[in-house]
């Protein structure tokens, strides 16, 4: 890009310099590109990518249950890989719909609601696919040992081979989590909202959704 390009360029004049060239007035009329804050648009997913990507989890495919659970946690409630991994039994609260996160980047508890489709997301994994293990995780491994903790990996791999399988190229996991702001937004939430859901421990780091294009 331009401020790599300046920067070799300045390397270079330098050692011509250190050689003996006479080169300083070339080294002074190298401009440092200009960087605005939230100059690019987040890259989030489509209605009909989102779609695509809740029926990429067949019966025939293993452990379908819990990668469609962990798509649902993401994309539902903005969760970040690593904390669907870190996600415990004992951080929900199914009586009053709620799930909180006590492991999360801002090392502070948080309590998200959790909406009615996620829950049963994550019922039916537990009634059916999650195998006996004293791991007091949610999601387990699907296969042995089944006591050891799944990691951020597993989580990446699992949404990386579900966009693979709809056709979509790229790897990054953080499109879910703006795919969730998109979506409030164009439900009529306020930036301060998405904030609250994101966790965000400042407004201006969602200031970046105002210019998503709502027409996606």
């Amino acid at each position: 890009n331009a401020a790599t390009l300046a920067s070799s360029l300045r390397a270079y004049f330098r050692y011509r310099r250190f050689r003996g060239d006479h080169v300083y007035h070339l080294t002074g009329v190298i401009a440092s590109p200009a960087h605005w804050n939230l100059a690019s648009l987040p890259r989030s997913l489509s209605n009909d990518e989102i779609e695509r990507l809740l029926g990429a989890f067949p019966d025939s495919l293993p452990s379908s249950r819990r990668g469609y659970a962990m798509v649902r946690c993401a994309l539902d409630m903005g969760l970040r890989i690593g904390e669907i991994a870190k996600l415990a039994l004992a951080d929900i609260d199914w009586r009053n719909g709620t799930i909180t996160l006590r492991r999360n980047k801002s090392r502070r508890e948080d309590v998200l609601p959790l909406p009615a489709v996620t829950g049963q997301a994550i019922a039916d994994y537990l009634r059916l696919e999650r195998p006996p293990t004293t791991n007091p995780a949610v999601f387990a491994r699907r296969l042995a040992p089944h006591d050891a903790p799944i990691t951020t990996d597993t989580v990446h791999r699992l949404i990386r081979d579900a966009y693979r399988r709809i056709g979509i190229t790229h790897t990054r996991t953080h499109a879910l989590r703006h795919s969730t702001a998109r979506r409030l937004l164009e439900q009529g939430s306020s930036l301060k909202e998405v904030a609250d859901v994101l966790r965000h421990r400042s407004l201006n780091t969602s200031l970046i959704y105002a210019k998503l294009d709502h027409g996606k």
